[in-house]
């Protein structure tokens, strides 16, 4: 078996970056690489990525739940008429990042979401998704920008969305299912 596959403690084969944490587990076994649709869980993800930039996933995973509270479950819709006392509220709140610009940038996010017809947010970033996907042999494999996550940042950016760059991008697409990245020899990768 290579060394980017890790048998769990539950004898289960999954990509060596989940380690033993339980939480990266079900992150991996149920939602990483899932193909994830909808205007509202695209943008929540496009968010977190955001927040997630310079630090570990685990970190937003770990605050996700208390992220969904104070930021109205993502819905673009609330987080669109948030003022500057929502700024100083999450920037007070120690159950997320506060980072002014992280959340100035998904405030900014929302708004220009929100001037989207329903459903179109979701397919222009599923338009970004490549047609076939080869399985990576090894992290080696996998990079951390493709022309696709260059396209979408920079769509994305020339549309004025904020904290989205290529890197990010790349991230939200392994994430929502865009692209395929479990390694051979990964449970997943057996179950595409």
């Amino acid at each position: 078996m290579s060394a980017d596959v890790r048998v769990g403690p539950d004898t289960v084969a999954r990509c060596a970056w989940v380690g033993d944490d339980a939480e990266y587990r079900r992150y991996h076994d149920e939602e990483w690489g899932r193909p994830l649709h909808g205007d509202r869980p695209l943008f929540e993800k496009m968010s977190l990525e955001g927040f997630q930039a310079g630090l570990s996933w685990i970190t937003i995973l770990r605050k996700r739940p208390h992220f969904r509270e104070v930021f109205a479950a993502f819905d673009p819709a609330a987080i669109a008429v948030f003022d500057e006392s929502d700024v100083e509220r999450l920037m007070q709140d120690a159950g997320i990042i506060r980072n002014r610009a992280k959340i100035l940038a998904t405030i900014s996010n929302a708004r220009l979401l929100r001037e989207m017809e329903p459903g179109e947010f979701d397919a222009f970033m599923w338009s970004f998704a490549p047609d076939t996907w080869p399985r990576p042999t090894s992290f080696a494999d996998v990079a951390a920008t493709t022309p696709e996550s260059d396209a979408m940042s920079k769509a994305l950016r020339k549309r004025g969305f904020r904290f989205v760059g290529p890197t990010t991008m790349y991230a939200l697409m392994q994430s929502a299912g865009m692209v395929d990245d479990h390694v051979e020899g990964c449970w997943r990768a057996q179950n595409r």
